[in-house]
């Protein structure tokens, strides 16, 4: 028997993260630092601005740090909606680490460095936020977006690397241990999230940095 056919419009939500900055070029950690995008991240914003509004999304949200919100704002602009600054959409505070490269962390917390490498959960340096912290404010933020959006409606989230990939893990209960299976997004790359018809949120596309072409992306009816 052939499933009937929805009538109610999918739903979609976008978490895309800032474009470039001096930081990322050099491999500085980032934290909450106010770090303002360099000409590549600049570039990189003005490509993906405009694929992205071809989306019409309904709203623009973004972490309040400057590389966030200098990449929200091309994109609010092009669609007429004033930017929504939320602190909760910010990347970990990494504390005592933030401004180093991967050597200067090495150097100053070998131990750290060394039981991160070996893949222990959670290693902080000093004044670093818990993983599980970020992972209510993350789910927090995401579920009010998506429950912000309208059918046949899109929202677009705007943050950081690996404050959204943990966010896009606890917003689909996955455990935090399997994180290592989903690749960091790419400066300026973006996630594409929509709501099925039958089962509910899915990811149709991860660290993208173009449109996909329309294509029907309905489950094969005779796996059901």
């Amino acid at each position: 028997m052939p499933l009937p056919q929805a009538s109610v419009e999918p739903r979609r939500l976008v978490l895309w993260r800032h474009g470039r900055t001096e930081w990322n070029a050099v491999g500085r950690a980032q934290g909450h630092a106010d770090v303002s995008l360099d000409e590549v991240g600049r570039a990189q914003v003005a490509r993906a601005a405009p694929l992205l509004a071809s989306y019409e999304p309904a709203f623009v949200w973004s972490s309040d740090s400057a590389r966030a919100r200098e990449t929200a704002a091309p994109l609010a602009a092009l669609t007429g909606h004033a930017c929504r600054l939320d602190r909760r959409l910010r990347e970990y505070d990494v504390g005592a680490r933030q401004g180093m490269t991967s050597g200067e962390f090495r150097e100053a917390f070998p131990d750290v460095f060394a039981r991160h490498l070996d893949g222990e959960d959670d290693i902080r340096v000093p004044g670093a936020e818990a993983r599980a912290d970020v992972q209510t404010r993350m789910l927090e933020v995401m579920s009010e977006a998506a429950a912000a959006v309208e059918p046949g409606q899109t929202g677009v989230l705007v943050g950081h690397g690996a404050s959204l990939r943990t966010g896009l893990l606890a917003f689909f209960g996955i455990p935090m241990q399997s994180r290592k299976m989903l690749a960091g997004m790419a400066n300026c790359a973006w996630t594409v999230l929509r709501q099925h018809h039958y089962h509910g949120w899915q990811i149709v596309d991860y660290n993208a940095q173009t449109l996909p072409e329309p294509i029907d992306l309905a489950d094969d009816p005779s796996y059901h």
